[in-house]
């Protein structure tokens, strides 16, 4: 295991033997459409901190190297495996294709959403958050096989993609503690 202060990872550039001897969660995080960097960058962090396996980045989505995603990320983009895709609708299937297992859970405001925190989940999973605007893309959130929200109690109708991605995925991480699944730290 690896354990970096923020200090190290902004000044450290692993070599694929280091990144790659990271003990993964079987987790992806798909980002559609996100359009701030700092979203993305801070989305990176956090696929970091529940150790994700993978994050996919879609459509107008800016990709590293980017000086913003840098910063959000303190460098954590070098550190966990991502790729892009020209749409998540792309994505999801490849999740599926790789394995028929895996439960595609869009974070959502739909009429078929759920509470985040009433619904089982399962790995592997792939997690997908959408455009700061227009949300996740409607193909895709027919696509998923669970739409789950976080309920919204205030004047406010949402919250920040990364912060809703952080609260389900952690969420997600509390109950698999007991999991043989997760990987401990």
């Amino acid at each position: 295991m690896i354990k970096l202060n923020a200090k190290e990872l902004r000044t450290t550039v692993p070599d694929a033997a280091a990144a790659k001897s990271i003990k993964r969660n079987p987790i992806t995080i798909i980002l559609d459409n996100v359009l701030d960097t700092y979203n993305v960058g801070s989305i990176f962090r956090l696929a970091d901190a529940v150790a994700a396996e993978k994050v996919i980045l879609c459509g107008q989505t800016l990709t590293p190297p980017n000086s913003r995603i840098k910063k959000a990320s303190i460098n954590t983009w070098q550190w966990v495996e991502w790729e892009y895709r020209a749409t998540a609708l792309e994505a999801v299937a490849q999740c599926k294709m790789l394995n028929a297992k895996c439960q595609i859970i869009a974070v959502e405001q739909d009429k078929r959403s759920k509470p985040f925190y009433k619904v089982t989940y399962k790995f592997p999973l792939a997690i997908v958050v959408g455009n700061e605007t227009y949300g996740v893309s409607k193909d895709v959130l027919d696509m998923a096989d669970m739409i789950v929200e976080l309920p919204m109690w205030g004047i406010n109708k949402s919250l920040n993609v990364m912060v809703s991605c952080g609260i389900i995925l952690y969420e997600i991480m509390k109950r698999q503690t007991t999991s043989e699944n997760i990987v401990s730290r």
